[in-house]
């Protein structure tokens, strides 16, 4: 048994450890690979890691020509605010987690018993057990990727907010039904691959492309590039990180800290949504080898049409 003395310093330290990476898009995204790198086995943070580029990319996307003159500065901070707090969330939910892992590791004894004092799911709880014991990283990432898109469910997408000012806007409806997002994963090369992005309200699609790109980033002869990419190419938040790669002809959007401050955010103990809504059986399709596309022409086209609607309307009405 552990005293409350002990209990109190674990838990003081990684909240204090969560709480100072969980400063903004950046620090988030370098955590989650750091944490990777020293633990490998945990195959989701890496997933996190490459996930969480891409919700910098997107936020700084909405300062480039077409999303300023396109969209309103109300409509793009409410955008921006919808990719932070979600990228917030999964950390502050996440990264206690793995850092209690990494604590069980050290000490050679499993330290889960922590996991219902910093609010985390039961479901959670059950999974980093069951790891402990059988060492299945296909399914503890799984669990990871359900657990997730749960938390964000109530506070982001079905939030009263986020639902009128965001989901239910003609900004939101038009990307999706075009497929205009894309969480991308680009290599040490010019090859980019990933996955449109269609149906985000929707918790079963969602979870559904974490596992599509589960099943694309580890993928055996390309995961070795999309690693060298993440260690080598360091994370601004602009995709200037990767579009130096390649011949882009878009003018860069700057990098995310030049852009936005640091954004505090209010934290509600949380109801856990397993207790309340339980795992469906659709849920669990452990990830699998996949055909790979390199998404680069697709993802280009779509942004050239974006381009060219924004260059066509410019000319005809300069002062629009």
């Amino acid at each position: 048994m552990y005293g409350k003395e002990s209990l109190d310093s674990y838990i003081h330290y990684i909240i204090n450890t969560t709480n100072k990476h969980n400063k903004d898009n950046i620090t988030r995204t370098k955590a989650y690979l750091n944490f990777y790198m020293d633990c490998p086995e945990i195959k989701w943070a890496f997933l996190a890691s490459m996930v969480s580029r891409n919700a910098g990319w997107n936020m700084t996307d909405l300062h480039l020509p077409p999303f300023k003159k396109m969209l309103g500065r109300e409509e793009r901070n409410q955008l921006f605010m919808t990719y932070e707090r979600a990228n917030w969330l999964i950390f502050s939910d996440a990264f206690p987690q793995l850092l209690v892992y990494k604590l069980s590791k050290q000490i050679g004894k499993p330290m889960f018993h922590l996991l219902k004092w910093l609010h985390v799911s039961k479901f959670m709880v059950n999974q980093w057990k069951l790891f402990w014991k059988r060492q299945e990283q296909n399914r503890l990432m799984l669990s990871l990727i359900i657990n997730e898109q749960n938390v964000i469910q109530g506070p982001v997408v079905k939030h009263t907010y986020f639902q009128y000012h965001v989901f239910k806007q003609l900004p939101y409806m038009m990307q999706n039904f075009l497929r205009l997002n894309a969480v991308l994963l680009p290599t040490s090369n010019t090859e980019i691959y990933g996955a449109s992005v269609q149906g985000f309200t929707n918790i079963t699609k969602r979870i559904r492309l974490g596992v599509q790109l589960a099943n694309i980033l580890y993928t055996p002869n390309v995961y070795d590039k999309f690693l060298l990419f993440a260690k080598t190419q360091e994370h601004t938040g602009s995709r200037k990180d990767y579009e130096t790669f390649f011949d882009s002809h878009y003018s860069h959007a700057p990098i995310l800290r030049v852009l936005y401050p640091v954004i505090k955010h209010q934290d509600n103990i949380r109801e856990d949504w397993w207790k309340i809504g339980g795992v469906p059986s659709k849920w669990w399709h452990e990830p699998k080898v996949t055909a790979l596309e390199d998404m680069k022409k697709t993802y280009y086209r779509k942004r050239d049409l974006l381009y060219g609607y924004y260059y066509m309307k410019y000319a005809i009405k300069p002062d629009w």
